[in-house]
């Protein structure tokens, strides 16, 4: 413990909202309002970024039949998705992947252009701004399961044909659609292995100490 550590109760609350966190699926419609979706936002845009490049933007999708095409891209990835996995396919068409036509509020978040112009941490380690746009992504989770609203993160679909029903600019890339809003219930455990498509790792395997593979 240090000087510098939270209170127990904030403590636990911060390892409560890690522990929660759900990709969510199933949505409960409603609105979210819009200073709360404001806060969370401004959690997402307080992520760190190599060189302070803050490479994250949000697209708020309002408009209904941009919606349906956003959900058509991802349906036809979705079908394209299940042939490649083969003996799984029938399995993975049972699975729900999204709940873009169901959520309250729908987002884009996309790398912006211009982006090799940023030299500072990326040298060696260029996608380190897909990183940064994660960790953006992590704080908004986090921070919308704080506020008890679900989000889920998709990434089924072409990033051009995303990009262009957009109106991105080259060089820029989509790369999560991100359905948020209110949900009946948190899964208590990732979908997935509720679903018997995957089960989580303990970190135990994980952790290695020293040289790669050494466990002890």
């Amino acid at each position: 413990m240090t000087d510098n550590a939270f209170s127990p109760e904030e403590r636990a609350a911060v390892y409560r909202a890690i522990a929660e966190r759900r990709d969510m699926r199933h949505f409960s419609g409603g609105e979210v309002a819009p200073e709360l979706l404001a806060r969370v936002l401004e959690a997402a845009h307080q992520a760190p970024s190599v060189g302070l490049m803050q490479p994250w933007r949000f697209i708020r999708v309002t408009e209904p039949a941009l919606r349906e095409d956003i959900h058509g891209l991802v349906e036809a990835e979705r079908v394209r998705t299940a042939e490649a996995l083969g003996e799984r396919s029938d399995e993975f068409m049972r699975l729900k992947v999204e709940g873009i036509r169901d959520c309250a509020e729908l987002l884009v978040a996309a790398l912006m252009d211009g982006r090799e112009a940023h030299v500072f941490g990326r040298r060696t380690l260029p996608e380190m701004d897909m990183a940064s746009l994660a960790c953006a992504i992590q704080n908004l989770w986090l921070a919308a399961r704080a506020e008890g609203l679900g989000l889920g993160w998709v990434s089924l679909f072409d990033p051009q044909a995303l990009a262009d029903l957009l109106g991105m600019p080259p060089g820029s890339k989509p790369l999560a659609v991100l359905c948020l809003g209110p949900v009946e219930a948190f899964y208590p455990a990732p979908m997935l292995a509720l679903e018997g498509w995957a089960q989580p790792r303990p970190l135990s395997e994980l952790l290695f100490e020293n040289q790669w593979g050494n466990k002890e």
